[in-house]
């Protein structure tokens, strides 16, 4: 019964020994380049350390100096407030005193309480001015006179700095009144020099400025102790990392804050892909060697026997050699590609391009593609592999009917791919057999019996998989090949 026979895609295996030779070539190249950009210290962008204490520092001083300023406002206008509020006393006690005498001026109808008011340059004046009248000061101005500002007419009382006096800023209240039986608007001012408030604004001050100073270095003193505990756990984690270069661990298994442990996952993950390809290095070189250790031992023996049928056997056995090694280089290769983590190939542009590279081979062949688009996560080299593999066994086995399904099961997880024909298909209990390497139910026609054996293995390298059943509509095989989405 004629059936399916795992044959190589000739365009894209190698043909020969000297391809081989090349891809080993190759791989010796890349080793010899990581070896070398192991040797190379990667550039750093700084300490992070130094980024959250510049950070820290820098929203410490803008902080406190916005609060600084602030506190400093209040405290200060609080002081003026009270300052202007004692100054304030005399004046309502002038207002309350004030009355015309028969020749029309202001005098007071009872002495004004403060011994300040009486002493020369005290430091606490008073006076009142009105149009047209002669100032009439207290006793402390003796000789000098206040000079009342003319812009300023006011009702209530308003209070101004003034520098009138040589080495004695005063601080001034003012109000304009008009007294009953007169129609002079008297200016009613009250003077008391700013030497208590400037030295209480300047001790504030000074007490803000070292008590923030303190606070400030406080702050900055905690947040290199928050920086140095907080990145502690990247501190274990490079430790960690040392201890697997030196003494031969395997995993980062410390306990390590919620923030820290998802890199640390990433990390373990990393190292057991790393584990997982050099295992496969291993066994890929093991399967090798062993696959070829006895073709070898058959051509030894035969050359020192002097067999007759030498050149037979040698041909036999260097082509079972052939197809040990095709298949380790496709492999590797899939294994290769696959470690990039980027790999992203359209299964229908891949399908249209084997089924014209097909056709040239299968003239009498009709191929029907159908589906619809999907992005695969594999190499577009690889995924023509698989298919052309496919599509190549369909259309030599078949009757004459090839037809491809993409996407076919747009539900699943998996991008699902149909390949199916109208031959004879496999029976169920060989087609577990037929993924064997070498293995073929028909060995009328030629191939290496590698094409199956290479599809399921490349389509386990990514994660993918490759079953038999019977086709329902052509009634041959039907090929269902199953391979992870891109994104």
């Amino acid at each position: 019964m004629a059936s399916v026979t795992a044959s190589t895609t000739p365009t894209t295996l190698p043909a020969n020994s000297g391809e081989a030779v090349g891809d080993v070539s190759q791989i010796e190249e890349h080793a010899l380049a990581d070896d070398a950009g192991a040797a190379v210290n990667v550039a750093h962008t700084g300490s992070l350390s130094r980024r959250m204490m510049l950070i820290a520092a820098g929203w410490i001083v803008i902080l406190l100096g916005v609060g600084g300023f602030a506190l400093d406002r209040v405290l200060t206008n609080q002081l003026q407030d009270e300052f202007d509020n004692r100054l304030t006393i005399p004046l309502n006690s002038m207002l309350r005193s004030a009355e015309l005498d028969p020749f029309g001026e202001v005098r007071f109808n009872s002495i004004l309480g403060d011994q300040n008011y009486l002493e020369p340059n005290s430091g606490s004046y008073w006076q009142i001015s009105g149009e047209g009248y002669e100032p009439y000061p207290s006793r402390s101005l003796w000789d000098d006179r206040l000079v009342v500002r003319d812009d300023i007419v006011a009702t209530e009382t308003i209070f101004y700095d003034s520098d009138q006096f040589e080495n004695e800023p005063l601080r001034i209240a003012q109000r304009t009144v008009t007294l009953p039986g007169s129609d002079v608007q008297w200016q009613f001012i009250v003077a008391q020099k700013r030497e208590d408030i400037d030295s209480q604004i300047a001790t504030v001050r000074a007490t803000l400025a070292w008590s923030f100073a303190i606070l400030g270095i406080g702050l900055f003193l905690m947040a290199m102790a928050q920086t140095w505990y907080g990145l502690g756990p990247l501190r274990r984690v490079r430790q960690a990392i040392a201890r697997i270069r030196t003494t031969g661990t395997n995993r980062v298994t410390e306990p390590l804050p919620l923030e820290v442990q998802p890199m640390v996952d990433e990390l373990n993950a990393l190292l057991a892909h790393s584990e997982k390809q050099a295992e496969e290095a291993r066994t890929h070189a093991g399967n090798l060697a062993h696959a070829l250790k006895t073709p070898l031992t058959v051509l030894n023996n035969a050359a020192h026997a002097h067999s007759p049928d030498l050149d037979t056997t040698v041909l036999r056995e260097a082509d079972t050699m052939q197809r040990h090694v095709d298949h380790h280089l496709a492999r590797a290769r899939a294994v290769g590609r696959r470690a990039t983590g980027l790999s992203r190939a359209s299964a229908m542009e891949s399908a249209r391009g084997v089924e014209r590279a097909v056709s040239r081979l299968y003239s009498h062949v009709r191929f029907d593609i159908d589906g619809k688009d999907a992005a695969v996560a594999m190499e577009r080299q690889d995924l023509d592999e698989l298919l052309g593999n496919l599509i190549e066994n369909a259309a030599k086995y078949g009757g004459g009917s090839v037809f491809v399904t993409i996407d076919a099961e747009p539900d699943e997880k998996d991008c699902v791919i149909w390949i199916e024909d109208d031959g004879a298909g496999i029976p169920e209990k060989a087609r577990d057999e037929i993924f064997g390497r070498g293995a073929r139910l028909d060995t009328g026609k030629p191939g290496t019996g590698l094409g199956l054996a290479i599809v399921r293995d490349v389509a386990q390298i990514y994660g993918g998989n490759v079953s038999l059943h019977e086709s329902e509509d052509l009634g041959g095989l039907l090929v269902k090949l199953s391979l992870p989405r891109s994104g």
